[in-house]
């Protein structure tokens, strides 16, 4: 059985400014150790949804609890130890003159002690591959780096989940990379529960499980391939299929006996590699 570590009941929240709510009446379930990704348009509402799994909205109605605690304005400060955030700008996060400060910042404001926060940087900044720029400045690294660091940061307070919100939509194809492999390193390293808030549904295709929100709601959840095969769905709603999954499509179509619609460039690779072979 997968132990539950977050769950959203029936949460509603509206902003003041707007005639519709930002997120209708939505539930889910997130499990320790997986990789969920929600994904959505524009104004779906997959961003309020993380500033409220995060403490940083409270919704209008419904329930929000993280790993044991009920979300509520007594116990914001509760959950955020329990939640970090990646945003999509890290220069945004950055408030230290080096890699080495900007990690330590969380620590210090949590009251670490100070030979603890040393092995605390250590250990986060190795994970991300970061700890031989300790003493360079952020703002002088690559978008991909300064990604890394900002994950280091959140790695460094030992939250139980992270979200990424747009984390890699700034980034060039090497960096956003880069960003997702040190990411499912460590989720399959058990380091950290990992919710990736999208609108890049190739992204999408490397987690565990996606959602998918629409107009302020839950649209469908399931596995990348049952996702992906709403197909059309998605393409109805400002979503773009994967390139992998779009030319095995097309190959189907024209004739080539491909097995499945492939999620992952190199798959399809290997599958005609071995169709090669057999011919």
């Amino acid at each position: 059985m997968r132990k539950e570590i977050a769950r959203v009941e029936n949460v509603t929240f509206s902003y003041p400014d707007r005639e519709k709510p930002a997120l209708d009446e939505v539930s889910l379930n997130i499990y320790e150790g997986e990789w969920l990704a929600i994904v959505g348009h524009n104004g779906s509402g997959k961003s309020t949804l993380a500033r409220i799994l995060n403490g940083l909205l409270l919704p209008s109605k419904g329930k929000v609890k993280i790993a044991g605690t009920e979300l509520s304005e007594e116990t914001i400060w509760d959950v955020r130890k329990k939640v970090g955030m990646v945003f999509q700008n890290p220069d945004n996060q950055f408030v230290g003159t080096t890699v080495k400060d900007d990690v330590a910042f969380g620590l210090e404001n949590n009251g670490i002690p100070r030979g603890e926060m040393i092995e605390r940087v250590d250990w986060a900044t190795k994970q991300v591959k970061m700890d031989a720029f300790l003493d360079q400045e952020p703002h002088h690294l690559s978008g991909g780096q300064k990604q890394r660091v900002a994950i280091a940061g959140v790695l460094a307070v030992k939250p139980q989940i992270m979200i990424l919100d747009e984390a890699t939509s700034m980034l060039d194809p090497a960096g956003r990379q880069d960003v997702m492999d040190t990411v499912r390193l460590l989720n399959d390293q058990g380091a950290v529960t990992v919710i990736s808030i999208t609108h890049d549904l190739e992204e999408a295709s490397k987690a565990d499980r996606i959602i998918v929100m629409n107009k302020g709601k839950k649209l469908k959840e399931g596995k990348p391939e049952i996702i992906f095969s709403m197909g059309e769905e998605l393409s109805r709603i400002g979503l773009d299929l994967p390139f992998p999954y779009k030319l095995s499509m097309e190959m189907r179509k024209a004739g080539i006996p491909l097995q499945h619609n492939h999620l992952t460039e190199q798959g399809l690779v290997d599958e005609l590699w071995t169709l090669q072979q057999k011919a």
